[in-house]
């Protein structure tokens, strides 16, 4: 099966820079004469970048636009989603994800606890975004080391960096959803408000509300490998109502699956001809359902009430969100050789709620911190440039309440880091190099609970309550430009990362993922080599990016399951009463582990003009990618496959443009995940059609219909915790219309 894969997608890179060559009325891809403000603190564009970069603006944008930040980037070229419903859904670029994808907004981190857990959600809406960009691979170290995956930068104009054409920007749009019968409407104003000697005070507002119900879902929302896995192992138990357990499950409709959120933000900037600063303060509010029943948990309440406890169980757990943030944002242009500084800072108090499905408040995550950045930029002298850098990031976590699984936590990083690059004719180096300081203490404990040996053993060992990590990580690139269109680039990477507080601290019941977490307090630094090669053709008819890319890592740091019950590890921690410890009975066991990996995949994208029919221009294009990722040496039952990975992926469409009218059509295929790790699931393959229509009523007025899922696809994501419980959603029919000024 992978072989044909492989095949089948080597295959797309020939075909698609032949059809490059022979189209001549191809529209040139936009991306390449972007200006990506995450990749480099220089002003360059996409296509004069090392680093594989897609951008997210305008149209494209809006058509992608979803509930969260991870359905909305899901379709770029090697991104795929934790997908935990439509309240959250984090990115997982080439199969990494959590604190390896550094999430930003306006250039500085999110500051929440989405990295802590894939139930947890990203506290930014897609809706109010102007541009998103994803910068992919480990050789970014300009935001810090663990950004092994790569970098999301979504960019929303809360501070405003320039004078609006005019004197005032606006747009104000709003829409409804059948899958879900969901709203949403998010608006924006920027308006220079008062003229202060050579500068312009400019001020921004920003406000968006989204309300969905739980959404509808082809048949039933627990996979059939998952259903056939349970009737065994209830026949192996002899579970008197196993034939009744088909009859419970949910169908037609994925429960606990609704979101309610807003967004609402106001900054403030000075701006001149050179050099502007501004300050913002936004507020979010969410609460959302986490899907597939988590209250399940309690084990002696279900004995004694079981059919109470059944109609608590459809109400599900639920998360309130609330985060406040501040930012400073500034530039200021010198002319000398130092050319100009940018400030970038932020400072945010974030809490979530966990409410049990009797509506009781169950655990309270909590997270306060600040980052600022600071980085001075050099002119360029002799085709050489360059910026170089400091870093200063903190991190006050804590959970409370009887299934927080991380301590309170305080976590202290200081990073400094340079990037420089010469060009000298057709060809560009690159070199990047950072030193990170990292400080993580914890509460203090009585003991820190282990797993070790096959078969596996628990025991109880001293508390290490703090651990510090010296860092130090570097990369180098070239880019030769074969021709005005065709260009070829290398970069080679060594990076080293400290393991985060959840890697190292666990150790508690996590019912999101219906699991028992325990971290490893003696993980070590976690170092990857890796090298990835480029091919680009940018010509005016058409265009084609592929990369392929190679990681191996040294002490790679994943989460190993052991295939012990949650009853076991609460005997460890003195609970006498058995039916205490069926209480946690029925969770996976997962220990935090460290061995040898290898990543391996590829991107390809390629778009093309496909002529035109009188007033009608066809165009078409097709992104693919594919990442494997093994560790080293199997484990003992012989399997070397990591969790999570995502298949192969292929989405190919067709548009025709008019005067006022954009059609699109496209397929989107993932295929089977059959390599799996040990106590994983395989996931069946899905095809899913979408149609796109946008209608420019008028200059500032576009109305949108879009229809996703048009054949009622059972669609599930290998790379979801809940894949065999949490379906993505049915046929969904999208209206919406923006206004802008």
């Amino acid at each position: 099966m992978k072989r044909n894969l492989l095949r089948a997608s080597c295959a797309i890179l020939p075909l698609a820079i032949a059809s490059a060559h022979a189209n001549t009325g191809a529209a040139h891809d936009p991306d390449e004469d972007t200006i990506v403000v995450t990749a480099t603190p220089l002003d360059k564009t996409a296509g004069e970048l090392l680093a594989p970069v897609s951008v997210l603006d305008g149209d494209e944008l809006r058509r992608q636009a979803r509930e969260s930040l991870g359905e909305t980037l899901r379709r770029e070229p090697g991104v795929s989603t934790t997908f935990f419903g439509p309240g959250a859904s984090r990115p997982i670029i080439r199969g990494l994800g959590g604190d390896r994808v550094r999430t930003l907004t306006n250039g500085i981190g999110t500051i929440d606890a989405a990295a802590a857990s894939p139930d947890h959600a990203t506290p930014i809406e897609p809706a109010l975004a102007e541009t998103i960009e994803v910068v992919r691979g480990t050789g970014l170290l300009r935001y810090g080391s663990s950004a092994a995956g790569g970098v999301v930068n979504v960019l929303d104009g809360r501070i405003p960096q320039e004078v609006p054409e005019g004197g005032v920007d606006a747009a104000v749009s709003a829409g409804y959803s059948t899958v879900d019968e969901g709203t949403f409407v998010s608006g924006a104003v920027q308006a220079a408000i008062a003229k202060l000697g050579n500068h312009d005070l400019v001020i921004s507002l920003q406000g968006s509300r989204r309300d969905a119900d739980d959404y509808e879902i082809p048949g039933f929302a627990e996979s059939e490998a998952f259903m056939e896995a349970e009737e065994e192992e209830e026949h192996d138990e002899g579970d008197e109502h196993g034939d009744e357990h088909g009859d419970e499950e949910a169908e037609g409709i994925l429960e606990n699956s609704f979101l309610e959120t807003s967004t609402y933000a106001a900054g403030l900037s000075l701006v001149g001809d050179r050099s502007f600063l501004g300050f913002s303060v936004q507020q979010v509010s969410s609460e959302y359902g986490i899907p597939a029943g988590h209250g399940h948990g309690h084990g002696e309440e279900e004995e004694e009430h079981g059919d109470e406890h059944g109609e608590e169980e459809e109400g599900g757990v639920t998360l309130d969100l609330e985060q406040t943030r501040y930012d400073i944002n500034g530039r200021l242009e010198f002319g000398g050789f130092i050319q100009a500084a940018n400030l970038f800072a932020g400072y945010a108090d974030y809490e979530h709620t966990e409410f049990e499905p009797d509506g009781e408040a169950g655990t309270v995550f909590s997270n306060e911190g600040y980052e600022i950045r600071i980085e001075a930029v050099q002119a360029t002298i002799g085709g050489w440039s360059g910026a170089s850098g400091i870093q200063l990031r903190s991190r006050d976590f804590s959970a409370v309440g009887e299934e927080a699984f991380v301590p309170e936590t305080e976590t202290e990083q200081f990073g400094i880091f340079t990037f420089q690059e010469v060009e000298n004719g057709p060809l560009l180096l690159e070199a990047a190099l950072r030193y990170e300081h990292n400080e993580q203490s914890r509460a203090p404990a009585d003991e820190f609970l282990v797993i070790a040996g096959e078969p596996a053993i628990v025991e109880a060992i001293p508390v290490i309550e703090e651990r510090t990590f010296d860092t130090f990580s570097g990369s180098a690139g070239a880019r030769f430009q074969l021709s005005e269109t065709v260009s070829v680039n290398a970069q080679l990477f060594r990076t080293e990362r400290a393991p985060v507080t959840e890697e190292l601290f666990s150790g508690g019941p996590h019912l999101a993922t219906q699991s028992f977490d325990i971290g490893n307090q003696d993980l070590d630094i976690e170092e990857a080599v890796g090298l990835e090669f480029g091919l680009r053709f940018a010509g005016e008819n058409a265009s084609v990016r592929a990369n392929i890319f190679r990681t191996d890592y040294d002490g790679f740091i994943y989460q190993r399951n052991t295939g012990l019950g949650g009853g076991a590890i609460l005997a460890f921690e003195g609970e006498d009463d058995p039916e205490e410890l069926e209480e946690f009975g029925e969770l996976t066991v997962l220990q935090f582990d460290q061995a040898d990996a290898i990543f391996t995949g590829f991107e390809i994208e390629a778009s093309a003009n496909l002529g035109t029919t009188g007033p009608i221009s066809w165009s078409g294009d097709i992104v693919a990618d594919y990442v494997e990722a093994k560790l080293d040496e199997a484990d003992a039952s012989g399997n070397a496959q990591l969790p999570q990975i995502p298949p192969f992926g292929v989405i190919a469409g067709i548009e025709a443009d008019m005067a006022q009218l954009s059609l699109r059509a496209e397929v989107e295929h993932n295929a089977e995940a059959d390599e799996v790790s040990r106590f994983e699931l395989p996931t069946e393959a899905f095809t899913m059609t979408n149609l796109y229509a946008d209608y420019q009523l008028t200059e500032r007025v576009t109305l949108s219909v879009a229809g996703l899922n048009l054949t009622d696809e059972e669609a599930r994501l290998h790379t979801s915790f809940l894949k065999d419980q949490v379906p993505l959603p049915g046929r969904n029919f999208r209206f919406s219309v923006q206004v802008s000024y």
